[in-house]
């Protein structure tokens, strides 16, 4: 296994590669991997090192996964100007 939190094998990641994917988006939309709790944090560095390997390209040619902020739910009355709390 390379990306533990979605399962994702070695054989896919190669297999992958082998279709054409050069970069972690591209294998995160075909694979999963890179989806799961971690983000990325614990495959990525084994995928990018499997890609370039496959490509027989420098790692640092290996486009990283797009980054996004975490978020959360929040209450719509929080996007508008008085939320509802007394302040003054």
């Amino acid at each position: 296994l390379v990306c533990r939190c979605e399962e994702v094998t070695a054989g896919e990641i190669r297999q992958a590669a082998r279709e054409g994917t050069v970069n972690l988006n591209d294998i995160k939309r075909r694979c999963r991997a890179g989806s799961g709790w971690c983000q990325g944090r614990t495959c990525g560095p084994a995928i990018v090192e499997m890609l370039a390997g496959e490509h027989r390209l420098p790692q640092g040619a290996i486009f990283r996964m797009t980054q996004r902020p975490p978020s959360k739910p929040i209450l719509l009355s929080m996007l508008t100007e008085d939320s509802g709390t007394d302040d003054e």
